[in-house]
């Protein structure tokens, strides 16, 4: 009679600091994270987009609220945000053009992800800021 393997128990709670994702996976989460952010803070930005092109005044009160450091920080996510949904949507395109789907091409091309929006958004936000 063939010996049954033994199976481990199946967790009952998902604890999420154990999982180790692979690379791809983290652009991938981080994609739909970048999207639902700039989606939610769409309203701020066409807020801010209102005040900068009517009256002089609202220009002076657009200045002020950009000048503020912590609204300097949520800008420069936001640029982040922009910039890796962009990267990350052209790789998501070629692999659906089969394009880098062997595992070692999607590795470097999660990679390049990651370095190409940081690298982006630190040039931007340098000269912006």
């Amino acid at each position: 009679m063939p010996e049954a393997t033994v199976r481990k128990p199946r967790p009952k709670f998902l604890a999420l600091h154990e999982i180790r994702l692979p690379l791809p996976g983290i652009v991938s989460i981080f994609h739909r994270v970048s999207g639902a952010g700039l989606f939610l803070l769409l309203p701020f930005l066409i807020y801010l987009f209102d005040l900068s092109l009517g009256s002089p005044e609202t220009f002076a009160t657009y200045k002020a609220i950009v000048a503020n450091p912590l609204v300097k920080l949520v800008l420069l996510g936001l640029l982040w945000a922009y910039l890796h949904h962009f990267c990350a949507g052209i790789r998501f395109l070629l692999l659906d053009l089969h394009q880098g789907v062997e595992l070692e091409a999607a590795r470097k091309s999660s990679q390049l992800v990651l370095i190409v929006s940081l690298a982006l958004t630190v040039v931007i936000g340098v000269m912006l800021w």
